[in-house]
This record gives C-alpha cells, structure tokens and sequence, in this order.
C-alpha cells in the first residue's frame, strides 16, 4: 500500500513539473514572440524611413506600414499575465506597469494602432510628405510606450 501512495505522490509531483514547465515554456514562447515582432518592426520603421529619406513614391511601403499596424493592434494580447520582468529576469525587459495599469497600457496601445493605421492611409494614396509627418508620430507613439513600460 505504501509503494501505491509513494507511487501516487511521485506521479503527481511529475504531473505537477510538466505543468509548471509548459507554463514557463509559454510564458518564454509569449517572450520570444513578441521580441520577434519588436525586432520585425523595427525593421519595418527602418524601410520606411529608408524610403522617406530617399524621396520619391511612398507607395511601396503601404505592406510595410500595415504590417507594423496589425501589429500594433495584436500588441495589448502578446503581454499575457506571467509573462514580466517580475516573473521572467532576464528574459524581458516588459515592467510590471504593463499589467499593473492595464489600463494605460491599453490606451498608448490604442494610440500606437490609430497611428500605424493613419500611416498605411498615406501609403495608399502616396502622399509623401504626409507619410513622412505620420511616420514621425507613428515613432512618438512607439516611443511613448516605451517610456514607460519597458525597463532599460
């Protein structure tokens, strides 16, 4: 009887490991996830300005521009709970204050999405110089996300 509840008990600590393990696995998959999508925009800010500093049609960066707007729209649901600084040293630089004030993190979200959207509107109908103002508050509105809830 006593091998049965030792066997039980072994079983259910395992059971207990791989949970707790998924949860970690998905909490750093969620982390690389979302450090993917970050790097791609940058990438993506960087074309656009490649284009705006070379002049000329601003056309060809309306994928680019729509791109970073999905993005900014999904971004709120890539900072599922557990998956902070707090719970993850090392693996994000994503402050507390992302779900602490969930709230405010959501609203510069919203801000960075309205933005990106402008910014393929003005890809569409080639208007340079208004691509170029956009991409500038289509930065601001990344930066200011920043500022506050990411950890240097």
């Amino acid at each position: 009887m006593r091998r049965i509840t030792v066997a039980i008990f072994v079983g259910a600590l395992c059971v207990a490991g791989a949970a707790g393990a998924q949860d970690s696995s998905a909490a750093l998959n969620a982390i690389k996830t979302r450090q993917a999508a970050f790097n791609l925009s940058g990438v993506a800010m960087g074309s656009m300005k490649a284009a705006i500093d070379a002049g000329g049609s601003v056309r060809p960066q309306t994928f680019a521009a729509r791109s970073l707007a999905r993005w900014a729209h999904a971004l709120p649901g890539a900072f599922p709970a557990g998956t902070g600084l707090d719970a993850n040293p090392g693996a994000t630089k994503a402050r507390p204050e992302i779900w602490s004030d969930r709230a405010g993190f959501e609203a510069k979200a919203a801000d960075y999405a309205a933005a990106a959207d402008k910014l393929v509107e003005l890809a569409q109908a080639d208007d340079a110089a208004g691509f170029a103002a956009q991409w500038t508050t289509v930065r601001t509105a990344c930066g200011a996300c920043h500022t506050v809830y990411r950890a240097d």
